[in-house]
C-alpha cells in the first residue's frame, strides 16, 4: 500500500518535513511495510522555498540583507534544480517575522531586502524568479524592492526620499533610468491567493495595515500614500493600479510587479504542487495525508490541505487531513475532496503544551486514521 505524506508546517510546532516524519511514524505503526512518500508543501507562504527545493534537489544561498527595519539581516534564496530558477520568499527579508510586535510600523518598514536578495540572485545568473509574498511587515507598495534594483523616487526638489509607506505621499517623479535592465529579461512568478486592490476599504493598507502594527489613523495615512503612488505609475506606465485585483497583495508590492515586472500571479499551492509532481506522486498511491496548524473556512481559499485534496480528488483517493485545530465553516471542504478532519488534541490541554507535542500527537492521530482506514477497508471485502 502506498501512502503520499502531504502536509504543510505545523506554525510554531513543527516544519512541513518534521510533520511528514511524525506521519510517516504513525502510519508505520498501523501498517509497518507501507510504502510512503514523503511531500513536505506549502502554499505560498514560510516553508515554500525549502518546499521547492527540497523537491528538485536545488540549493540554498543565504546572504545578508536589509530587514523591514534596515538592519542586517540573514536571508536566502533557493536555487531549484534546474539550475536557473530562484524562489525567493519575501518573508525571510522583509517579513512580519523579523520585528518584534511592539517595534512593527508599517509607515516606516521597507520591501528593500526584498530587492536585494532579487539582485543577488540576478547576478548569479537567474533569470527565472518565484516570489512567495505571503507573511509581509511592510506597506511600502514595493518601493523599497524597486529602490534596491536601480530605481529611484525623488520628491518635489529632485531628492531621493527615505523608507517606509509614509514617504509614498511624497513621491513627485518616478526615474527608471538605472532600473536594472536585466528585470526586462526574466520572467517573474508570484505566489499569492490574494485578489485584494491596491486601495480603499479592500485595499492592501485597510485589510492587512492592522495586522503589521497601523493604526485607524495610520490607515487612512498609507491609503492616501499608497493611492498618491498608484496616480504615479499610471502616469508613468499606463497601468492602472488602484482597484487592480492583487495589486494589494504584501502591502502593494503586488502592485509593483504588475507594474514594472515581467509577471504573472498564481496561487502558492498550484505552484507548490506543479513543481513537487504530486499529480505523478498521487496518480498510484492509495491515500493521502495532509494538514496543517488550523483548519476553517479559510483553507477553501488556497490553503495546502484544500490544494492536495483537490489534487487528490482527481484520482479518486481517501484524503485525511490533520489539523492542529478546528474552527468553522470546515464542510465546505468535503466538497472538494477531504475524507476526513481530525484534530490531534486528545485530551484537554494548554495551548504550549500542543504545541510542545506537536509531533507526538501527530504520530498517534496518524496511528488512529490509519488503523480506522484499514478497518474499513478489511470490512469491506
Amino acid at each position: 500500500m502506498k501512502i503520499v505524506i502531504a502536509p504543510d508546517s505545523y506554525k510554531g510546532s513543527l516544519s512541513a518535513l518534521e510533520a511528514s516524519k511524525a506521519i510517516e511514524r504513525g502510519v508505520r505503526k498501523a501498517l509497518p511495510d507501507a510504502k510512503t512518500e514523503l511531500v513536505p508543501v506549502a502554499d505560498g507562504g514560510e516553508g515554500t522555498m525549502d518546499s521547492l527545493v527540497a523537491a528538485t534537489n536545488g540549493r540554498k544561498v543565504e546572504v545578508t540583507v536589509k530587514g523591514p527595519l534596515l538592519e542586517d539581516v540573514q536571508a536566502a534564496y533557493g536555487i531549484l534544480g534546474d539550475q536557473e530558477t530562484c524562489v525567493i520568499e519575501m518573508a525571510s527579508a522583509s517579513g512580519l517575522c523579523l520585528v518584534d510586535p511592539d517595534e512593527l510600523n508599517p509607515l516606516i518598514t521597507t520591501t528593500y531586502g526584498t530587492g536585494q536578495l532579487i539582485q543577488k540572485a540576478l547576478n548569479d545568473g537567474c533569470r527565472k524568479f518565484i516570489l512567495a509574498v505571503g507573511g509581509s511587515a511592510t506597506n511600502d507598495a514595493g518601493v523599497g524592492m524597486l529602490l534596491a534594483l536601480g530605481m529611484r523616487v525623488l520628491d518635489e526638489d529632485g531628492k531621493p526620499l527615505g523608507f517606509g509607506g509614509a514617504e509614498l505621499s511624497r513621491i513627485s517623479e518616478i526615474n527608471t533610468e538605472d532600473f536594472d535592465s536585466r528585470i526586462a529579461d526574466s520572467k517573474f512568478l508570484i505566489a499569492s491567493d490574494v485578489q485584494n486592490p491596491l486601495v480603499g476599504p479592500d485595499g492592501a493598507s485597510s485589510v492587512f495595515g492592522p495586522q503589521k502594527g497601523a493604526t485607524p489613523a495610520m490607515v487612512e495615512l498609507l491609503d492616501k500614500a499608497l493611492s498618491s503612488w498608484a496616480d504615479l505609475v499610471e502616469i508613468k506606465t499606463g497601468i492602472h493600479l488602484h482597484d487592480k485585483a492583487g495589486a494589494g497583495a504584501a502591502g502593494g508590492i503586488g502592485g509593483a510587479f504588475q507594474a514594472f515586472f515581467p509577471a504573472e500571479t498564481k496561487r502558492g499551492i498550484d505552484i507548490v504542487l506543479e513543481h513537487t509532481k504530486m499529480g505523478e506522486k498521487l496518480s498510484d498511491a492509495d491515500c493521502v495525508f495532509t494538514g496543517e496548524g488550523q483548519i476553517d473556512y479559510q483553507t477553501a481559499s488556497g490553503k495546502t490541505p484544500m490544494g492536495v485534496a483537490q489534487e487528490a480528488k482527481k484520482y479518486g483517493i481517501p484524503v485525511f487531513v490533520l489539523a492542529g485545530s478546528i474552527g468553522t465553516g470546515i464542510e465546505v471542504l468535503y466538497d472538494h475532496g477531504v475524507t476526513s478532519i481530525h484534530s490531534l488534541v486528545n485530551a484537554p490541554m494548554p495551548l504550549k503544551e500542543a504545541i510542545d507535542r506537536g509531533a507526538e500527537l501527530l504520530e498517534i492521530s496518524a496511528e488512529q486514521v490509519m488503523r480506522t482506514f484499514l478497518g474499513a477497508i478489511k470490512n469491506s471485502r
